[in-house]
């Protein structure tokens, strides 16, 4: 019974065009295509932000540069990595919001997380840890937060459980250098959360 309500949702999700009339009207003016990544008791959570375009192009997460760098924080391989049985991907959009006039990123449209968040929680049961990539998964999961770097440098008080982290993205290699912490003490001890998890 749990199978059939799990593979429900995963089809409702997939089938969503909720922001049909949203994303025609940005820059990129795509169609949706909900990126749904997930099984029903994971060893490991991974709650993203949004798809980027080449993982609406690719129709699976993580399939880009910030995936790269996600999977060497992570100390994963691909295949580990993308073995639903043991990862399960839920990012706070499960569409590729577009970007705006000025070649931006969009922001995960509240609609999306609002609609869809609070049941697949409830469908993946007890994970043992949860990843938190980026502002908007830290708000959702976390509550209010001061900024990302507050969450981030927060982890000790979270961990072995909850890791928040800052998104893979390119664009965060300045803050990366600027927090040489990151590497040097949550890296390690997040990579040992994720051996523990999948054991």
């Amino acid at each position: 019974m749990r199978d059939c309500a799990l593979i429900g949702l995963q089809k409702e999700i997939s089938d969503c065009r909720l922001c049909a009339d949203r994303f025609a009207q940005t820059k990129t003016a795509h169609r949706p295509r909900p990126v749904v990544w997930f099984q029903d008791n994971p060893r490991i959570l991974i709650a993203g932000q949004a798809p980027g375009l080449r993982v609406h192009e690719a129709g699976r997460p993580f399939a880009d540069r910030s995936g790269d760098r996600l999977r060497d924080w992570l100390g994963l391989d691909e295949g580990t990595f993308y073995d639903r049985t043991n990862i399960a991907i839920v990012p706070m959009a499960f569409c590729f919001p577009g970007y705006d006039a000025q070649g931006s990123d969009l922001p995960p449209p509240p609609i999306c997380g609002a609609t869809w968040h609070d049941r697949v929680m409830a469908s993946l049961g007890w994970v043992p840890l949860t990843i938190l990539v980026g502002g908007y998964a830290h708000r959702w999961h976390l509550g209010p937060q001061k900024s990302v770097t507050a969450t981030v440098a927060g982890w000790r008080g979270l961990a072995p459980r909850v890791f928040p982290l800052p998104h893979p993205s390119w664009r965060n290699t300045a803050w990366l250098k600027k927090n040489p912490w990151f590497a040097a003490d949550l890296l390690p001890s997040l990579r040992e959360a994720v051996k523990d998890a999948l054991q």
